[in-house]
């Protein structure tokens, strides 16, 4: 058995707009372009419900990041990130 690997479920909800409004998509794997993937053009909140992740600026895990631990997020904008969008997500896989 490996110390430190996450062996339950990863679930995360995006949200086109603020406050869980608009267009949403519910993520269990990794996705390198939500606008490929959804033809969603921006993520603006979040519900992490299960695992933690990474969420990328760019397409294929590029640019500023920001660390997900479960919880709602329900403005990226409120959180400081202002002009920052996330266009891709990574579940975290090693924990320390």
């Amino acid at each position: 058995m490996t110390m430190g690997k996450h062996r339950g479920q990863f679930r995360m909800k995006i949200y086109e707009r603020e406050n869980f409004g608009g267009q949403s998509y519910e993520l269990m794997d990794d996705c390198d372009n939500i606008m490929d993937r959804y033809r969603m053009n921006d993520c603006q909140s979040c519900h992490v419900m299960d695992g933690h992740w990474l969420m990328y600026e760019q397409p294929h895990y590029r640019g500023r990041m920001m660390y997900m631990r479960p919880g709602e997020y329900r403005s990226f904008r409120d959180m400081g990130m202002s002009g920052m969008r996330f266009m891709s997500m990574r579940r975290i896989m090693d924990m320390c």
